[in-house]
């Protein structure tokens, strides 16, 4: 019998067993799978860091080489994201961990408005930093 309080048993610390590998957020960044976004979310309030998808960022940020924005850039598409989420945030429970809302995209390619639905998620900054942070995504992604 484990006599030590301070150490969870190894059932309890590590319930499935021996990580095997693990991707993090540093390498998810390096390699252009997430872009971070902290930076013009602090601008808007926001008090932990923010990232989001490159699949979100390709398909509703970016605006594709040789197409206008009309007349805006790809920071306004995110402060527009950015606001949607905050005003879903205040509707929904304070202990929510994932937050689905819809944004409407202004395609610059068809000049049409789309309905999208996104996801950001509560959790840590990283496996070793339990620092919060907020990760926008596609519905399929996580």
């Amino acid at each position: 019998m484990n006599n030590d309080t301070t150490t969870p048993p190894a059932s309890v610390a590590e319930p499935f067993g021996k990580v095997i590998y693990a991707y993090t957020r540093k390498q998810a960044l390096a390699d252009g799978v997430q872009v971070d976004i902290s930076r013009l979310a602090s601008s808007l309030g926001y008090k932990v860091p923010v990232f989001i998808t490159a699949t979100v960022f390709d398909k509703y940020v970016k605006i594709p080489a040789g197409v206008e924005g009309e007349g805006r850039d790809e920071a306004d598409f995110l402060c527009d994201m950015l606001w949607k989420l905050h005003c879903e945030s205040r509707r929904s429970p304070l202990e929510a961990e994932v937050y689905c809302f819809r944004y409407y995209f202004g395609n610059p390619e068809t000049e049409k408005k789309v309905s999208v639905i996104l996801f950001a998620a509560w959790g840590a900054l990283d496996m070793d930093d339990p620092t919060r942070a907020i990760t926008i995504m596609m519905p399929n992604e996580d």
